[in-house]
């Protein structure tokens, strides 16, 4: 202890009683000159300082650093480094590697973490790295000095946020800060003037800033300058200033001066705040006031109005709040409906697959007992409970809106009066059913089958709130939806639409009945009296289809049911239904994509009994791979809903891409947003929905194979025989005074090569892709054969026919299928079976043609 110095605060003291030979730097009187001495100048020193010695990195600090150590002092105090801060230990290492290179390193306001009694600390430092020499000039230690920088650093920050909220208090009360010297004079940057004037920094230096003021508030700015200074107190002012933008802004000004010690004025803080508006507001309401004291007269009467305005505005308020409360209430009624919607949709899927094994096992079956007639009988009844299965199936997928709807253009009045011996039948002869048609009916674009389905429904419902006894009213007329019906109903569109009403004068419901009645499986009648399906299978078509459904019911008073349907602007199709022939099956190969194994196995045998060849996959991604390995395939008859990444849609994309000549029919439970939008069929989709029949699922593989094959004939090019070139001559052209086709097919590929075969023998082509565009067709340009496919969009082939033997009498009928059992065995009806080539084509449109003359001929030559 020899020379060791007696000050050194508390560390030193301790320093000088440990015992040092248990450690790496051993006794203090084997230390070194350098060492005792830089030990000396740490403990002895105000700042905060701490050496690490040795290749241990030994830690000797100083009272100042003890406070930084915090729970880890006196333990520090002889203690390695990396034991006592492990946790900065990647920090210090690299410093002491440095400092050990003989590197001088300092850092200012450096973020640190210490972890002090299992509690983490942040501190902020500037950091002093300085290697320490021994005699013979190696680096023995590194010493570092710490100086604690966190509360300046945490002062700055909260005057920094300080200067921010002032900053953000000014902005909301559009105030404009500044500052004068003594004399009222700008000094420095003013950035909240120089924002709101525009001024440069020169321009408002000194009295400049007074420029920016109105020449007429100058002096009375001055006088009250001159007052405030004198009574050194707050300076209370307005006046007009000039703002960047040339306008010319009322502001109000509060400005208090900063005092001295002295008792002299060091500096004025003062704030602009616009008060434009307000100015211009009072202004207006003591011109208002001043006109009312003009008409003094009339005060009773104005008051009496006030009044009477006062109590408007309170009932408005109140409406506006019931207004709010009720549209709420809808919203909720209305996600919780689209929420159940989607569960029973879910449902009726696997509903319909399970529909379908028992259906095709049955059909099936059928074919096994022929002869049998105790189990034919048997059958029939179990198919008769798939029906009601399927009816089921059908009613919760129109209430999930998710059912593949068949809209054509309807006159509903027609429709319903075609349904009223359906209807007398249904409900009994004790009710009483009047029916109020209006004028002039629009027509409407829906499902017929799904708008009698409902009617029966809500007629039905209507004689049980009756008791079988009453009068039951259906009323149609012509509505419009205006925009502020659309604002209080949700999912209403506004425009015209055509209204059908049943109204009862049963037993009513309470308005909490009323907010149930179209959810599913809810019913007010006895148990098993009712499956509570019928009004939620109207209310989800009715939505669907893009209308609104309305219901009025009061208890005692009975109830009344209004369907919006959307307005159709074009004429009304006219449904033929062609006839039932044999069935057919085929020799060509099916690969049918089913997850569902029952299932699955049923329409293999199914398509198996009807004499195709059939290959199986469980998913789409293990078709892809069928198709894939060359195997030659005809069909792919694939669910909608698979499970796993590839879907259905994107299976037959990638099918059709490697086999472009490959028939593709979709079936499914419920419809599918990828393959169908607003209710409708995607263009050129074919579907077969769940569950389905023996006889649809040959009829359908007819046609989508007719179709394929259809698709692959075209026109050989005619060669120029005036030419001797190799290239195809050019289309000759066509004589005007041709025979008129009019060519109706929704397959583009299979229109344009039939329009070709046509066009190359001389005939007027005339295309179209649906029933719609046909019929604008008939009605502007003379047609003499209508060749039509019996499958189209919107109304069927023989609908159009129909239509076009009213329209043009003397044109020949041609129809174009896959299935020529399809239709009617009638006179004069000519087939063109699918495939057919040119030859066939101009054969049986001659052969057409020729039978058209010869019953014009006839007509002709009877006596009038």
């Amino acid at each position: 202890m020899d020379g060791w110095p007696y000050a050194g605060g508390d560390c030193g003291a301790l320093i000088r009683s440990r015992d040092w030979s248990r450690t790496p730097l051993g006794p203090i009187d084997g230390w070194s000159l350098e060492l005792r001495a830089t030990v000396a100048n740490i403990v002895n020193s105000p700042v905060a300082k701490v050496l690490m010695w040795g290749p241990s990195h030994t830690m000797i600090y100083n009272d100042a650093y003890s406070e930084i150590a915090g729970s880890n002092h006196p333990r520090a105090l002889g203690g390695s480094a990396p034991e006592i801060w492990p946790e900065i230990w990647d920090w210090n290492s690299r410093m002491l590697e440095a400092g050990f290179r003989g590197e001088l390193m300092s850092f200012r306001d450096q973020p640190m973490t210490l972890l002090r009694g299992g509690r983490e600390d942040t501190f902020v430092f500037d950091l002093f790295y300085t290697p320490v020499y021994e005699a013979d000039g190696s680096i023995g230690g590194v010493m570092c000095t710490v100086v604690d920088n966190s509360v300046r650093v945490a002062i700055d920050r909260k005057l920094v946020e300080s200067h921010r909220r002032f900053r953000t208090a000014m902005d909301a009360v559009h105030g404009i800060l500044w500052t004068n010297d003594a004399s009222g004079r700008m000094a420095g940057e003013q950035p909240g003037w120089a924002a709101l004037t525009g001024q440069s920094y020169e321009a408002y230096q000194g009295y400049g800033w007074a420029d920016a003021v109105h020449p007429e508030d100058a002096a009375g700015t001055v006088s009250a300058w001159e007052a405030a200074l004198a009574a050194k107190g707050m300076f209370v002012h307005e006046h007009r200033v000039r703002r960047a933008d040339g306008e010319w802004r009322s502001f109000a000004i509060r400005a208090l001066p900063i005092i001295e010690a002295n008792g002299e004025i060091a500096e004025w803080v003062g704030v602009h705040t616009d008060i434009t508006h307000q100015r211009a507001a009072e202004r207006a309401l003591r011109e208002h006031s001043e006109a009312l004291a003009r008409q003094i007269a009339h005060r009773e009467r104005a008051e009496e109005q006030l009044r009477r305005l006062n109590e408007g505005l309170e009932a408005r308020v109140a409406a506006e709040v019931e207004e709010r409360r009720r549209a709420e209430t809808k919203l909720a009624q209305s996600q919780k409906m689209e929420t159940i919607g989607k569960l029973t949709g879910g449902v009726a899927h696997d509903f319909n697959n399970l529909l379908q094994v028992v259906s095709g096992n049955l059909q099936l079956l059928a074919r096994d007992i022929v002869g049998n007639e105790r189990a034919e009988r048997r059958v029939a009844n179990a198919m008769a409970g798939v029906s009601r299965g399927a009816k089921l199936a059908a009613q919760l997928l129109a209430f999930g809106r998710r059912q593949a709807l068949e809209p054509k253009v309807v006159n509903v009045s027609r429709l319903v009066q075609g349904l009223d011996d359906m209807l007398r039948r249904a409900i009994g002869e004790a009710v009483e059913i009047e029916t109020i048609f209006s004028g002039a009916l629009w027509n409407t674009f829906i499902d017929p089958v799904q708008v009698e389905t409902a009617l029966l429904n809500m007629a039905i419902n209507a004689r049980d709130a009756m008791e079988g006894r009453g009068r039951l009213t259906i009323e149609l007329a012509n509505a419009h939806l205006d925009d502020a019906y659309a604002r209080d109903h949700d999912e209403v569109t506004p425009g015209q639409y055509v209204m059908l009403a049943v109204t009862d004068t049963g037993c009513g419901m309470t308005p909490e009945l009323v907010e149930k009645v179209f959810e599913p499986f809810f019913s007010t009648k006895a148990e098993g009296k009712g499956s509570g399906l019928g009004l939620s299978m109207v209310y989800g078509f009715v939505k669907q289809s893009g209308g609104h459904v309305k219901i009025y019911s009061e208890p005692g008073h009975g109830t009344t049911i209004r369907l919006y349907l959307p307005r159709a602007v074009e004429d009304e199709d006219v449904e033929v239904a062609p006839a039932a022939g044999p069935l057919q099956g085929g020799t060509e190969t099916v690969l049918v994509v089913e997850d569902d194994p029952e299932v699955r196995e049923t329409v293999i045998a199914m398509v198996s009994d009807l004499g195709y060849r059939v290959l199986r996959a469980v998913d789409a991604t293990s078709a892809l791979h069928v198709i894939e390995s060359g195997v030659p395939i005809d069909l792919l008859f694939t669910d909608v809903v698979m499970p796993g990444a590839l879907k259905s849609p994107e299976l037959a994309r990638k099918a059709r891409a490697r086999l472009p000549d490959l028939a593709v029919l979709f079936t499914s439970g419920y419809t599918e947003n990828s393959i169908v939008h607003g209710g409708k069929l995607d263009a050129g989709v074919e579907l077969l929905s769940k569950p389905y029949t023996r006889e649809a699922l040959a009829r359908k593989f007819r046609h989508v194979l007719a179709n394929r094959r259809q698709r692959a004939i075209a026109p050989a090019p005619q060669p120029d025989v005036k030419s001797p070139s190799s290239e195809p001559a050019a289309k000759p052209p066509v004589d005007a005074s041709a025979p008129t086709v009019l060519l109706v097919e929704d397959d583009a590929l299979i229109l344009m090569n039939t329009a070709e075969m046509l066009q190359q023998a001389g005939y007027l082509v005339v295309e179209a892709r649906s029933a719609e565009e046909a019929m604008a067709a008939l009605r502007t340009a003379p047609v003499d054969v209508l060749v039509t496919d019996l499958n189209l969009p919107g109304a069927s082939g023989a609908a159009l026919a129909a239509e076009a033997r009213a329209l043009r009498p003397e044109a020949a009928v041609v129809y174009a299928t896959g299935d020529a059992t399809a239709v009617r065995d009638e006179a004069g009806a000519n087939i063109l079976s699918k495939p057919y080539d040119a030859a066939e084509l101009l054969r049986v449109v001659e052969a057409a043609r020729g039978g058209a003359t010869r019953r014009e001929a006839s007509s002709e030559s009877e006596p009038a």
